[in-house]
């Protein structure tokens, strides 16, 4: 096909006036009145931006118990397990920006949403605009424009080694000018509300959230989940939630607390009266994924033995439902069961407690149930744990070993009392 070139006079384009101004030919071949292309373009663009943000959608964090991103542990069937006691909101696992890019078919299962789930987000990370503006656009035209999420949430508050050093998670909270440049391009290719979730600094001393809460209006986020510890404190002594409260009184957009929520009174204490929209909930779900049920009725719940065989049966359907009742996915489904278990077995029943409530930071002293089975719940081995599975999936294959991949079992002691010491594999912390 030949290309038709413009004839010039005197030196000058004949199809643009002097002023650089597009013309167009009449219907006689006659000129007539210039169309400035710059302003076409601009008009274009506003009417985008209108249309996009008339279009966005709107969720309402207020009062709705939030489970947090969990990565591995935070799959599709333990999600509808916690839908199934009480959670309002769910996400799913992290998912890294560049692997979504490249098409990998298991970075994209983990944006998968369950029909069950009602109000569901996707959680990516990255460190890079380009790259994460670039995820935004394809999460927006295959996942949001189907249905697929309710919201997208960045996480920046990750402190994994691995997600760091790539300058993603955490190390954005020393780079403020790059957070708001990921801020701002993935908002404005959503369709859907953009949240972050963060921590109050990369150091200790250093404590920085609550200069950035009040620009994020500005920056087209909808609302912020903030952990209270900073990434030099991992999970080390308690969340401070006086900082997170003082930090929501001055956010420009609703702030969800995170951190040490295990009982219906941490819940009430930490929302009711303070600013805080609600509590996003991680390790207090994973331990006892009732605590939904707990909150919402206010009343420490006694759970049986039985009662938690059954929880584990449901997820023991759900996962074969989920990952295949093949080989694979049923050593799939007792990989994920197992790295479970190795948060559940914290749990101490509330029928044995002296004092209630507990703590999330106090360790678990060792203990005989009320029956053989809460006593095998209550096992620290992992040998214990693939029993566990073995009464519901069928004996492991020869050879089998497990070894927890978060260490949950692991504590150290903090300044203000025992901590989990190794809990760097959890994408959203609470």
């Amino acid at each position: 096909m030949g290309v038709k070139t413009t004839s010039r006079s005197n030196g000058k384009c004949s199809g643009f006036d002097e002023a650089g101004t597009k013309r167009r030919k009449g219907e006689n071949g006659g000129i007539t009145e210039g169309i400035d292309v710059a302003e076409v373009n601009a008009v274009e663009q506003n009417a985008f931006r209108r249309m996009n943000a008339r279009e966005k959608q709107t969720v309402d964090f207020s009062d709705k118990l939030y489970l947090a991103p969990l990565t591995t542990v935070g799959n599709l069937p333990f999600r509808r397990v916690c839908k199934g006691l009480g959670a309002d909101i769910t996400c799913g696992e992290m998912a890294m920006c560049t692997n979504l890019l490249q098409g990998q078919p298991n970075e994209w299962a983990l944006l998968r949403r369950h029909p069950s789930e009602d109000l569901f987000g996707v959680q990516i990370c990255g460190g890079y605009s380009d790259s994460v503006a670039r995820c935004s656009q394809l999460i927006d035209d295959v996942i949001v424009s189907q249905g697929g999420c309710d919201f997208v949430d960045i996480n920046m508050g990750c402190p994994i080694d691995l997600v760091c050093n790539k300058g993603g998670g955490s190390m954005l909270l020393e780079r403020h000018n790059r957070m708001e440049q990921i801020a701002r391009s993935a908002s404005s290719l959503l369709s859907c509300p953009l949240t972050l979730k963060t921590r109050t600094g990369y150091y200790d001393n250093k404590r920085v959230a609550h200069d950035i809460v009040p620009k994020l209006k500005d920056w087209g986020v909808a609302a912020v989940t903030l952990h209270g510890r900073s990434r030099q404190q991992r999970y080390s002594r308690l969340a401070d939630w006086e900082y997170i409260k003082n930090t929501a009184n001055v956010s420009s957009v609703p702030l969800i607390g995170n951190g040490d929520v295990f009982n219906f009174r941490d819940y009430e204490k930490n929302v009711e009266g303070t600013g805080v929209m609600t509590c996003m909930i991680a390790r207090g779900a994973l331990i006892k994924p009732w605590i939904f049920t707990e909150i919402k009725e206010r009343r420490d719940w006694d759970i049986s033995a039985t009662e938690r065989l059954d929880m584990l049966k449901r997820f023991a359907a759900y996962g074969l439902e989920h990952w295949g009742s093949d080989e694979r996915g049923v050593e799939n489904t007792r990989r994920f069961l197992l790295e479970w278990l190795s948060f559940l077995h914290r749990y101490i029943p509330v029928g044995l407690l002296e004092v209630v409530p507990t703590g999330i930071h106090q360790r678990p002293p060792s203990y005989v149930g009320r029956n053989e089975l809460e006593t095998l719940f209550a096992s620290t081995q992992a040998e214990d744990w693939v029993k566990i599975t073995t009464m519901l999936l069928g004996p492991p294959p020869a050879g089998f070993n497990f070894v927890p991949k978060h260490k949950s079992n692991a504590y150290g002691a903090g300044e203000k009392g025992a901590a989990l010491a190794d809990f760097d594999g959890l994408s959203a912390q609470g």
